[in-house]
């Protein structure tokens, strides 16, 4: 079967990686305002099948790079506000390890006959998924809303988005699949919106461990203002303590001029 295949191509490499901050020398390390070193795992997947080819980078967990074969590029998906190197020469070579992928493909489709399925019912599993936007919405401005669904395996999910009941076919972006530790996968999808009152938006989730897509929906939601009686209470009580705080005052004065004055 292709899905064997596929896995057996498939070169995953975790390893930790130092940061910036453990580069310092010996003498730096004395400041005590210095920051301890942070370790980082890096991830690399490179994958193939006769009609598909995958190569992409992870950093602790994030989906940070891939080839896109169809453009001839390399894709940087960190987010532009970020500060992130360019991948010089990264295309390049994922070119190269797609052709030598390929090439031990052919090899093991024809060496071996009758493959099962290697993964087994038992490890195939539905996906789960958050739908919320990426920032606070706000009447009137534009925003992104984000469709996490993870958990599941084999990959890859099909995701559809809907506004107010119809498809929604421009706007939308979808990752490619990133593996993680649990032999799980997480996909992330985004739609660009311009928020507006009674938009009423829908992310659809399947997969073949689904018996019908999943859905979730996503509305602005006018926040409440405060109670009408909440104002009026707060400065009536307010009246009320400057009022005693004044009668109380007044009182102490005149029993201090009465003694001075003395009994008539």
């Amino acid at each position: 079967m292709e899905l064997l295949l596929l896995l057996l191509c498939v070169s995953a490499a975790a390893e930790r990686l130092p940061s910036s901050s453990s580069l310092v020398t010996r003498r730096d390390r004395s400041d005590p305002f210095l920051l301890p070193p942070v370790q980082h795992e890096d991830l690399e997947v490179v994958a193939c099948s006769p009609a598909n080819e995958m190569d992409m980078m992870a950093l602790d967990g994030e989906h940070v790079w891939h080839a896109d074969f169809i453009q001839g590029k390399g894709v940087v998906t960190m987010p532009h506000f970020l500060v992130h190197p360019d991948f010089p020469g990264f295309y390049e070579r994922a070119e190269k390890r797609e052709k030598f992928c390929k090439d031990n493909l052919k090899t093991l489709r024809l060496e071996m006959k009758d493959i099962p399925d290697p993964l087994g019912k038992h490890l195939v599993s539905p996906p789960a998924f958050l739908l919320y936007p990426a920032h606070h919405a706000v009447l009137g401005e534009k925003n992104v809303l984000v469709c996490h669904v993870s958990g599941f395996c084999p990959a890859p999910v099909q995701v559809s988005w809907m506004k107010n009941g119809q498809e929604v076919t421009s706007g939308s972006s979808l990752t490619i699949p990133l593996p993680s530790r649990t032999s799980s996968f997480t996909q992330i999808s985004r739609l660009d919106f311009i928020v507006q009152f009674g938009d009423v938006y829908s992310c659809s989730v399947d997969h073949q461990a689904l018996r019908k897509p999943l859905t979730r929906t996503w509305e602005f939601q006018v926040e409440a203002p405060p109670g009408p009686g909440d104002g009026p209470a707060v400065l009536c009580a307010v009246g009320v303590m400057v009022g005693l705080l004044g009668a109380a005052t007044g009182a102490f004065f005149m029993v201090k001029g009465m003694q001075l004055i003395g009994p008539s």
